[in-house]
């Protein structure tokens, strides 16, 4: 079996999925295959609003939505990080270095990564919040800037698989062509794997 996770570094949802998504693979024999995207391209293509340009009552929700979780899930979360949104383009491109790498563990990456961006006031866009945290992930500092124009097509090519996929949000699971959207839904992703 395999998981479609399509996900955003500078995504809040994704740093609440945390290594869970790859515990569920894990657990279940599935592969996971990391497909980091332009979140905010995804939704100019499948109608989403970008945050931003959101109604005040769906902002405030979105904030109340992700403390409740991060609590619930005991992580710590800054709602309005310093450095948000910010390019996350150079983040992906690295993820996309290192599963090509094969060094380290790209679950640790992801979750180190997003959570630079949500939780510890940090730019993921910069190369040294990076290669921090492809060391901490086990893999080499220089992954940071290897092979850039094979980074930035892979991406590109994530942004268009997910949209033919169904995708709309990040983190959105997909399994053959049933589709799982939010890490309020790693558990449903975990059951449906269980019976199939």
């Amino acid at each position: 079996m395999q998981i479609d996770y399509y996900f955003a570094t500078i995504s809040p949802f994704t740093y609440l999925s945390g290594t869970r998504p790859a515990q569920v693979a894990a657990k279940h024999g599935a592969s996971l295959n990391y497909k980091p995207l332009d979140i905010m391209g995804l939704f100019g293509r499948t109608g989403g609003t970008p945050p931003k340009d959101r109604h005040e009552n769906r902002k405030a929700y979105r904030l109340t939505d992700m403390r409740r979780a991060a609590a619930k899930l005991g992580m710590p979360i800054n709602l309005q990080p310093a450095h948000w949104p910010t390019n996350p383009a150079p983040s992906s491109y690295a993820i996309i270095a290192a599963i090509r790498d094969g060094s380290g563990d790209v679950a640790d990456l992801v979750a180190g990564l997003t959570r630079a961006c949500c939780a510890e006031e940090k730019d993921i866009a910069q190369d040294e919040v990076i290669g921090d945290c492809l060391a901490a992930a086990g893999f080499d500092r220089a992954l940071v800037d290897h092979d850039m124009m094979q980074g930035a097509e892979t991406y590109a090519r994530n942004l268009e698989d997910a949209v033919k996929a169904g995708a709309f949000g990040a983190p959105f699971f997909i399994v053959g062509e049933e589709p799982f959207w939010g890490q309020d839904r790693i558990d449903d992703l975990d059951a449906y794997l269980a019976a199939v």
